[in-house]
């Protein structure tokens, strides 16, 4: 029998967990730009406030999204809160905190730690713990002389703040030293890009050798044409460069090779939207190959074991994002039912745009959002009779054309048409709402899930589950514990249930505690 502490716990479990769910769903979807219903100061101050209460109330949770499939820019300032405030966790949570942090900004990209290093040493976090942690990351560059021309400012911000050793000589971080703290004394160096650097202010051949947005200042300082700039610059361009200048590296109607097989799922998708009907119309065999060779490759282990699956795809006008985030919430949803193709068993894949459409390649944000006429669809039974094992819906959840006609028609299905749970409802969102904190929900009984990439689809719906209600706080708290640890590459129960939020201020960190990160 559950006695009334028992009943306590178990609601005190439940409103942790829909605090977690909640922090991830935002951690995810919201980046603290514009949206198509919302100015950029309102996402910022809805995220800033999201950030504050978790890390307050769950911090082991707080940190523990690092592991989890969340956007940079959430990444990064879970790292700024978490190094800001050491003296508010125990000596446990800083070194779980360091594994999770050191794993994190190596897969950041480097301009993203750079930037997140700056705001630290503006906001005068100068403890041993920070420092030892941009040391460690600093040595762990693949090529610091690299860094030092393409993110020179960056670098040269963080060998200050740090007092990074740049000792006389001949070694490479001499070099490197020299290159930032020394400019123009060496007649030449050792090593190779610094050297491009030094030649290509009277040289226009050590231009190509640098990277692509360095050269670009030089190539403008000498004068060259952009179209033979571009030529030289190629071989050293990422793919994205190469994506960005494509247009400008036309010559008459040939257009130069670009690799789009090997592009990522959702970027691939909103290069296609970026193109015009008749280009898309033009290239349809190469843009198609393209997106469906990197379904392939996102579905992985995954590929045709859904089963039957249909899926409602938001084309509506608001899916035209907002002038910091085009098109995005269109990209997603076309990159979703590539990847839902092949997810579903082979033949038994049904996508419904809220539009109408029926040529996915030509797309584009148009009329109102009718999610509940495109739903009825959805549910309805395939040509063999039977009905979909999979209903996903692709929408920002703004239902309109009646307005709440989706929720109406998911919530009479689960209770009176399906209360077996027979189809799984899965509602994944793309769009942040910054007034409810979260993103936008149909129905109280459909699992809804913020997403930003395509790719991480999967991922999303084990997530979802757990705000179905089916799976109770424990099962949440496994599931991140098991995230950690394979981030980390360390086992053990890293998480731990959440405690309640502290009544006191922890006492300051005592002179000399671990600081080891």
């Amino acid at each position: 029998m559950n006695t009334p502490d028992s009943r306590a716990d178990s609601a005190a479990d439940l409103v942790a967990a829909e605090d977690v769910l909640l922090f991830v769903n935002a951690a995810i979807t919201a980046t603290g730009q514009r949206e198509f219903r919302s100015r950029a100061v309102d996402q910022q101050l809805s995220l800033d406030f999201l950030h504050t209460y978790v890390r307050v109330n769950y911090r082991r949770v707080y940190a523990a999204s690092l592991a989890l499939d969340i956007n940079h820019h959430n990444a990064a300032l879970i790292v700024r809160r978490l190094l800001e405030t050491a003296d508010e966790a125990s000596p446990e949570e800083r070194r779980t905190e360091g594994r999770l942090i050191a794993a994190r900004l190596a897969a950041l990209p480097p301009q993203r730690v750079y930037r997140l290093f700056g705001e630290l040493r503006r906001a005068k976090v100068n403890n041993r713990r920070t420092r030892a942690i941009m040391r460690n990351w600093l040595a762990a560059r693949p090529d610091l002389g690299h860094d030092a021309v393409k993110y020179r400012a960056g670098l040269k911000t963080v060998a200050r703040h740090i007092h990074l050793p740049c000792p006389e000589g001949g070694e490479p971080l001499a070099e490197v030293g020299a290159f930032l703290f020394r400019p123009g004394r060496a007649r030449r160096y050792e090593h190779r890009m610094l050297d491009a650097w030094r030649r290509a202010h009277y040289e226009q051949g050590a231009v190509a050798e640098l990277p692509f947005t360095v050269a670009e200042g030089f190539a403008a300082k000498h004068g060259m044409k952009r179209e033979v700039f571009l030529k030289r610059a190629a071989p050293r361009m990422t793919r994205l460069e190469r994506l960005r200048t494509q247009e400008q590296r036309t010559v008459g109607d040939r257009r130069p090779d670009a690799d789009l097989t090997v592009m990522p799922l959702t970027r691939l998708a909103l290069y296609v939207l970026s193109l015009g009907f008749e280009e898309r119309a033009g290239r349809r065999a190469e843009l198609t190959g393209a997106l469906r060779a990197a379904a392939r490759r996102a579905a992985g282990a995954h590929a045709g074991s859904w089963g039957r699956v249909h899926a409602v795809l938001d084309d509506s006008f608001s899916s035209s994002g907002s002038g910091q985030k085009r098109r995005r919430p269109l990209a997603v949803a076309l990159a979703c039912h590539h990847l839902l193709e092949v997810l579903a068993a082979p033949g038994a894949y049904r996508g419904l745009w809220t539009s109408g459409a029926c040529d996915a390649l030509l797309v584009r944000p148009w009329g109102p959002t009718p999610l509940g006429m495109r739903i009825l669809d959805a549910l309805e039974p395939g040509g063999d009779g039977a009905a979909p094992d999979r209903l996903v819906i692709v929408s920002d959840g703004w239902d309109n054309a009646p307005a709440g006609l989706a929720g109406e028609v998911l919530r009479v299905w689960r209770h009176r048409l399906d209360p077996g749970r027979r189809t799984a409802v899965v509602h994944v969102n793309p769009v942040y709402d910054a007034e409810g904190f979260d993103v936008r929900r149909l129905a109280a009984g459909v699992a809804t899930a913020g997403i930003r990439d395509a790719e991480d689809l999967p991922a999303l719906v084990e997530i979802a589950r757990f705000a179905e209600g089916r799976t109770g706080p424990a099962e949440l708290y496994a599931y991140l514990d098991r995230q950690v640890a394979r981030f980390t590459g360390e086992g053990g129960c890293l998480v731990k249930r959440p405690e309640p939020a502290p009544t006191t201020v922890r006492t300051a960190r005592a002179p000399g505690e671990d600081v080891t990160p």
